[in-house]
C-alpha cells in the first residue's frame, strides 16, 4: 500500500507498526499461544531517543518462549518482513532480542501531511486514560494548569490566523464552526534531499510528543493509563519552547519561506492535538482566543 493511503486510513504511527507486526505473526505461525499478542498485548513502545522517532519491540522473546536458540532467527525474520514493505522504516536488530523500528523522514512527512490537510482525523476518539470527562477536582492549581493548556491552544490559533492573513499559508475557512485549522495546500515538510526541514531540538521534541499523544489518543495501550492533564501540559510547554526558539516571521519568513511554512504546519498539528485532548479527554472547551 502506498504511504499516503496507509496514513490516510490509520492516524496512529504506532498502529501502523503494530499492524505490520501482526501481519508477520499471521504468516509466521498459527500457534494458539500467540493469540494473546493479537488481542492487543504485543510488546511495542516508543523509544526515548531524543533525536529519533522509533518503536521498540521484544516480540521475538514471546514467540521463542524459553528457547533462546530461536530468538535470532525470529528477530531476523521480523526485520526482513518489515523491510519488505518498502521505505517506511529503518529496521535494526539490537541484541539480545530487541527490534528497533525507526521512522524515516518521508514517512513522518506523510503522517504530518495527512493531519494538516485533514486526510486523517482525531474526531470521535473514544475514552481511555485519566480525566477524560472532566472528573478533575476544583481548585486553583487545577484551573491554572487548565488555563496553560487552553492558552497554548488559543495561541496556536492566533498565530495560524496571522500567518493566513499574511499569506504564509492558506487555511480552510471554518469561521462558522471550530473544527481545527487545516491547510488548503501541502506543507513543504521535506527539502530537496528528502530530509525533514525540522531538525532543531525544540522542533524534534514537539514532534515526539505529538506522535506519542496521537498514538495514545487513537491507539491506546489497554494496560496503561494516561494522565491527560500532565501530558497536555508537557505539550503546552514544548509548544512554548518551540515558539520562543524557532522563528517563523522576520528573517526566516524572508529568507526561508519553506521552513516558516513547515513550522506553521507543526502548529496546525499541535492545535489539533491540544483541541482533541481538551474536548475529548479533559471535557472542556478549546478556546480559539483568550
Amino acid at each position: 500500500m502506498q504511504h499516503w493511503l496507509l496514513f490516510k486510513k490509520y492516524t496512529s504511527i504506532k498502529q501502523i507498526v503494530y499492524i505490520h507486526l501482526i501481519n508477520f505473526l499471521s504468516v509466521y505461525t498459527k500457534d494458539e499461544k500467540i493469540l494473546w499478542i493479537k488481542k492487543g498485548k504485543l510488546p511495542l513502545y516508543q523509544g526515548t531517543d531524543g533525536k529519533k522517532i522509533l518503536y521498540i519491540s521484544s516480540v521475538a522473546l514471546q514467540l521463542a518462549s524459553s528457547d533462546n536458540s530461536k530468538v535470532t532467527g525470529i528477530i531476523r525474520a521480523i526485520a526482513a518482513h518489515l523491510v519488505a514493505y518498502g521505505e517506511l522504516f529503518h529496521v535494526k536488530v539490537v541484541p539480545p532480542a530487541l527490534i528497533h523500528i525507526e521512522l524515516i523522514d518521508s514517512t513522518l512527512a506523510v503522517w504530518l501531511h495527512n493531519l494538516t490537510v485533514g486526510e486523517t482525523s482525531l474526531e470521535g476518539i473514544g475514552g481511555g486514560g485519566d480525566g477524560e470527562t472532566g472528573r478533575w477536582p476544583d481548585g486553583e492549581n487545577y484551573n491554572n494548569k487548565l488555563f496553560k493548556i487552553q492558552y497554548a491552544h488559543a495561541r496556536c490559533c492566533s498565530l495560524l490566523r496571522l500567518a493566513d492573513r499574511e499569506g504564509l499559508i492558506q487555511l480552510i475557512d471554518n469561521s462558522t464552526e471550530v473544527l481545527g485549522l487545516l491547510s488548503t495546500q501541502p506543507i513543504p515538510w521535506l527539502d530537496c534531499d528528502q530530509k525533514l526541514r525540522l531538525y532543531q531540538g525544540d522542533e524534534v521534541r514537539l514532534m515526539h510528543l505529538l506522535v506519542k499523544m496521537v498514538d495514545d489518543l487513537v491507539f491506546p495501550d489497554s494496560n496503561t493509563s494516561v494522565n491527560w492533564m500532565t501530558t497536555a501540559l508537557k505539550l503546552s510547554e514544548a509548544f512554548e519552547s518551540f515558539w520562543c526558539n524557532c522563528r517563523i516571521w522576520g528573517e526566516v519568513k524572508i529568507n526561508s519561506l519553506e521552513l516558516a511554512q513547515a513550522r506553521l504546519g507543526l502548529l496546525i498539528v499541535t492545535q489539533l492535538v491540544l483541541r482533541s485532548v481538551l474536548e475529548s479527554k479533559l471535557g472542556v472547551f478549546a478556546p480559539v482566543e483568550l
